[in-house]
């Protein structure tokens, strides 16, 4: 990661992460496929459970993004034994994260349902949805994780690998357990764990066997806290970040579900919308997670135009892969919708939400391309204050003021356009952080020959 030309490295790196991604955008949208073919209340509650399901991810994600971060950083300073120890203690706090997890979907499943709608079906199909996925966490936790101690040492083929597994489980799984065994939602949520546990046992073997880089000593194992607090440093802001999101999710369920004519549908459109941008957002945070151990580890190298070729090429694929994404949706809206067994009032309304909502791609690339250096140079706090900034001063409060307007004038459509408007005061707050860490930091890095 030192010393190959920095485009072909961000593609060896990249290429298997962004496909990695996107097997874990079929985890996002598989079962909603599988579930629309039941009815479309069933639907809506696996969109009105996804800011709980993001959260979990968030959590796990968080940790992993921290271990990423010193783990590269540890590596290219050439001190193999603190990236071992790194790497436990990233192991335990994934651990610690699941039991978090556990109590609190046991304790405030129901409510959070309740919150949400009133339609008693919806609030049931829901509960067992997530009952089972989050009891059963504890796979999307170790998976996740492993993958990232994977990536952190350059082994993202092997990471794409362990994901894949699950994927295709899941796959596999969701037809026969939904339909053929005549489980419904419950069958959906089984196979996602089954997915995500077997992910994550093949995840574990990877690293032990196939990743002489760390050294897993797990029976002999003691909490480092002062290694545990530099994860966290970098994971709370990155954990912040998408619980930010989550609220995000949940306040415009609550917003379209109050104000829109459409209700319940015009949430299942959101939701539907989630599921579908995940195709677009999850290879750019792949191309990320190819970028953050290369921008830490020439940091930890001190090598300044190796870090300032790789942010300003990231940015450049991020946008590029964030317009096609965008043609996409502005061309065949109807198309997509038609996957998860849209017809009547959800084509109507769906149709010009997809294609507003996507009107915002244009600018997110360089902000996600951009986010990936914060994390690398230990400033989650970055990409937390970004994310604050999208999504609750900016978005929320727009599609709350757009929601009421279309209600009054009976254009609904223009709560849609909260996303484009966030996207833009994103776009700015993103340089000017940049500008900041550039100033403070890369700037004084030694700019070698």
């Amino acid at each position: 990661m030192g010393v190959m030309p920095i485009n072909k490295l961000i593609i060896n790196m990249s290429l298997p992460m962004m496909a990695s991604m996107l097997v874990q955008a079929l985890y996002n949208i598989v079962d909603s496929v599988f579930v629309s073919f039941i009815d479309q209340d069933t639907l809506t509650a696996v969109g009105l459970v996804f800011p709980a399901q993001n959260l979990m991810i968030g959590l796990a994600s968080g940790a992993a993004v921290g271990v990423n971060a010193l783990l590269s950083r540890a590596l290219g300073a050439g001190d193999r034994e603190r990236a071992s120890r790194v790497a436990e203690n990233g192991i335990f706090l994934a651990l610690v994260s699941y039991v978090l997890t556990l109590v609190t979907v046991l304790l405030t499943t129901r409510s959070f349902l309740a919150s949400q709608t009133q339609i008693a079906y919806i609030i049931e199909q829901g509960y067992i949805y997530l009952m089972i996925v989050g009891c059963g966490s504890v796979g999307i936790f170790g998976q996740i994780m492993f993958e990232r101690l994977l990536q952190s040492t350059g082994r993202t083929v092997l990471s794409m690998y362990s994901q894949l597994l699950g994927a295709v489980i899941n796959l596999a799984l969701d037809p026969i357990l939904i339909f053929v065994c005549d489980l419904g939602i419950a069958g959906a949520a089984i196979a996602t764990i089954a997915g995500q546990l077997i992910g994550c046992g093949f995840g574990f073997y990877l690293n032990l066997r196939k990743n002489p880089d760390i050294t897993l000593r797990l029976r002999a194992f003691r909490p480092d806290w002062g290694i545990i607090r530099g994860i966290c440093s970098i994971g709370v802001p990155s954990f912040i970040m998408v619980a930010i999101g989550s609220v995000m999710t949940f306040g415009m369920n609550k917003i379209l579900i109050l104000y829109h004519t459409g209700r319940e549908t015009a949430a299942t459109v959101f939701g539907v919308y989630f599921k579908l941008n995940s195709f677009v957002f999850m290879p750019i945070f792949g191309l990320n997670g190819g970028i953050v151990p290369i921008v830490a580890y020439n940091y930890g190298a001190q090598k300044r135009r190796r870090v300032t070729q790789t942010v300003k090429l990231s940015a450049v694929y991020a946008s590029i892969l964030m317009i096609l994404g965008m043609l996409v949706f502005m061309l065949i809206p109807d198309k997509l919708l038609l996957i998860f067994n849209a017809e009547g009032e959800m084509l109507r309304l769906g149709v010009p939400a997809l294609r507003i909502i996507c009107s915002s791609f244009l600018f997110a690339g360089v902000c996600i391309g951009i986010s990936s250096t914060f994390q690398a140079f230990g400033k989650g706090t970055y990409s937390m204050i970004l994310s604050i900034a999208r999504q609750l001063i900016v978005l929320l409060p727009a599609a709350y003021i757009l929601a009421r307007i279309g209600a009054v004038t009976g254009n609904d459509d223009l709560v849609w356009y909260s996303y484009p408007i966030a996207e833009v005061a994103s776009l700015i707050v993103t340089l000017v952080l940049y500008a900041r860490l550039y100033k403070n930091i890369i700037s004084k890095l030694p700019l070698e020959d």
